[in-house]
């Protein structure tokens, strides 16, 4: 999906392997395909083509290619988890649980697309984990950094925003929450406590390769 989120997990994955040489590191077969149809536009207003087909013909294709399990780096396309599922005999590492599991319970601070919210991607893990969202009060600041970002911005300007949404999160809750992975291209702006829900991945990644 997000090809700039995508190139991340695989860099943060690289420096999260204590590996002496190349044969050490995981091997990975990536599906790189911005072709599939946009989440936004589907889940939060309501046109377009349904994502899920697409991405349930990646992990089939992906099974084909030889892959022992299946990562997707992108929390809104969670709302499509069921049909990867039944796509494929695979596992699938599912970021949600990875993520929830990692996180304290009590008031925690969203860093997301409003898809989230509105599909109620989480909701089932923050109950059972005594996690209370905190959601933007206002959804436009966080999904115009987003679209930015899927823009190929990333500097200063993001950065101070990232940075300014963050301080006005942490002010309502006890952690925040980077439940984008494009969001998490600028964490290093972050200065609040806060848990990255691609780490969260990454660590299931790691953990399902030392099996």
């Amino acid at each position: 999906m997000g090809p700039a989120a995508t190139i991340l997990l695989m860099q943060r994955l690289l420096r999260a392997v204590p590996a002496r040489d190349d044969a050490d590191h995981i091997p990975l077969i990536v599906h790189q395909n911005p072709a599939v149809p946009s989440r936004i536009a589907r889940l939060i207003n309501g046109v377009g083509e349904d994502p899920g087909p697409v991405l349930a013909g990646m992990a089939r294709a992906l099974h084909v290619a030889g892959a022992q399990a299946l990562a997707m780096p992108c929390n809104t396309a969670h709302a499509y988890a069921p049909q990867i599922i039944v796509a494929t005999p695979l596992p699938f590492l599912d970021m949600r649980a990875a993520t929830v599991a990692a996180l304290p319970s009590g008031r925690v601070g969203m860093l997301a697309s409003p898809a989230l919210r509105l599909t109620g991607a989480f909701e089932a893990q923050f109950n059972s984990a005594g996690v209370e969202p905190v959601w933007p009060i206002d959804d436009a600041p966080i999904l115009t950094v987003i679209q930015r970002v899927k823009a190929g911005f990333t500097g200063p300007a993001e950065r101070d925003d990232m940075a300014r949404l963050a301080e006005q999160m942490a002010e309502r809750c006890d952690h925040l929450l980077v439940a984008c992975t494009e969001l998490s291209l600028l964490t290093d702006a972050i200065r609040p406590r806060f848990t990255d829900s691609l780490d969260c991945l990454i660590g299931e990644i790691l953990r399902f390769s030392q099996s």
